[in-house]
């Protein structure tokens, strides 16, 4: 090992500087940056509701402020009465019947995604990721130890991947599958047949299945959310739920996410948690509270607006030659593939790539997307409806106007 390259010369660890920003925040960041600086960008970046959250969540949040029980440090895996609501929460709106001692309070989603994963990966385990992938997922394997497989799905199947698929992905280093029903980055939900067949491949392998369902109230149409411990008990003793109030009540900045499982990793990821963290605020935990145990009311009404920004977006980008966008069943957001854009010509330039042309968009008509390369598929770019009526309709005009000069 030369000098330039030994530990003691290194400043940042190989570990944590293998690690990438996040390209939905640096994009947003970006955004902001741009229109700080007077610019009229409009963001389709950022997995963030446009409306505040609900009025009684804030208004416990500072009733929490004012009582001096929550000015002091409380137990690291979360307040008692806020675990045992979210079990209570959970039989509500999944079926699924757990114990406040298998669930452990977080520092938002992220922190439990990673958690999760580093309660149960030893180095070299495989992690079978779907593709077009949330970005945190394989950072969040990577830093555990363990190493992200990648299945691929495009548009032609809803951007859903089949079993056949992951049983040819699975190797003697399998541990995890990963499930996300809705997704982010597609807004695909797979039917409870099909997630039902996922999930008896990784009980007939003896896999963990962690299932992310922070999108569980935003489903459309005719798609259904299945959670896949409800209906296949015999998962449960290897399936860890990861969930979250941002999406579900406008709660992006609360930070307040949860993990739910099996009693022996809760206890490893709350021991993992103490020392990373401690417990989450405790303003934001009495926030989730108030949220998790109240009316699902304001859900209904942004999942009304959602629904009808989905119907308006995929039509507006289908209307752009050159541009392909199934419609999402769930989440907020829309996944267009642009491949057949790339190489032409628009305003001088010959884009080759989906984050090229997303730096022309934003260059050219001011108006921010993130290009699939931040989700593991190249050729494609998400777009968040999760923003007010007039932003979508000004933003996608913007895209029409120019992407409509493509020429080859």
């Amino acid at each position: 090992m030369s000098a330039a390259t030994s530990p003691s010369e290194r400043r940042v660890s190989a570990r944590v500087g293998a690690i990438s920003e996040s390209a939905t925040l640096a994009v947003d960041a970006k955004a902001k940056a741009l229109k700080a600086a007077g610019r009229p960008v409009i963001g389709f970046g950022a997995g963030e509701p446009d409306f505040p959250t609900p009025g009684y969540i804030v208004d416990a949040a500072v009733e929490a402020c004012r009582n001096p029980k929550y000015h002091r440090y409380t137990p690291a895996g979360g307040l008692p009465e806020l675990k045992a609501a979210i079990a209570e929460k959970t039989l509500r709106d999944s079926g699924y019947e757990v114990d406040a001692s298998q669930v452990l309070v977080t520092n938002g989603g992220k922190q439990a995604i990673y958690e999760a994963f580093a309660a149960i990966l030893d180095p070299g385990d495989e992690v079978i990721v779907p593709a077009p992938y949330w970005t945190t997922y394989p950072e969040s394997i990577r830093l555990a130890g363990g190493v992200p497989v990648e299945v691929v799905a495009d548009e032609t199947t809803g951007y859903r991947v089949s079993v056949e698929q992951l049983e040819a992905a699975r190797t003697e280093r399998t541990k995890v599958v990963l499930f996300v029903s809705p997704s982010n980055p597609t807004g695909a939900v797979y039917s409870e047949p099909d997630a039902e067949a996922i999930g008896r491949w990784a009980v007939e392998h003896g896999l963990w299945v962690l299932t992310d369902e922070i999108y569980e109230h935003l489903v459309y149409g005719d798609a259904k959310f299945t959670s896949l411990p409800a209906i296949l008990p015999e998962l449960r003793d290897k399936c860890i739920v990861v969930n979250g109030v941002a999406k579900t009540y406008a709660m992006t900045g609360w930070r307040v996410g949860w993990i739910i499982g099996p009693k022996d990793v809760v206890k490893a990821a709350t021991n993992l948690q103490s020392h990373a963290t401690s417990n989450v605020s405790n303003v934001a935990q009495i926030a989730a509270l108030a949220a998790v145990s109240g009316p699902l009311d304001a859900v209904a009404e942004m999942r009304s607006a959602f629904d009808r920004r989905r119907s308006l977006i995929v039509r507006m980008l289908n209307e752009i030659d050159g541009v392909l966008c199934p419609e999402p069943e769930g989440a907020f957001y829309a996944y267009p593939s642009v491949k057949e854009l790339l190489g032409k010509e628009i305003r001088g330039k010959r884009p080759a790539t989906s984050v090229e042309l997303a730096a022309l968009i934003l260059d050219e008509a001011e108006v921010a997307v993130v290009p699939g390369e931040a989700f593991g598929t190249p050729g494609y770019l998400r777009l968040s409806y999760a923003l007010g009526d007039d932003d979508l309709v000004e933003g996608v005009s913007r895209l029409q106007k120019l992407l409509g000069e493509a020429k080859d």
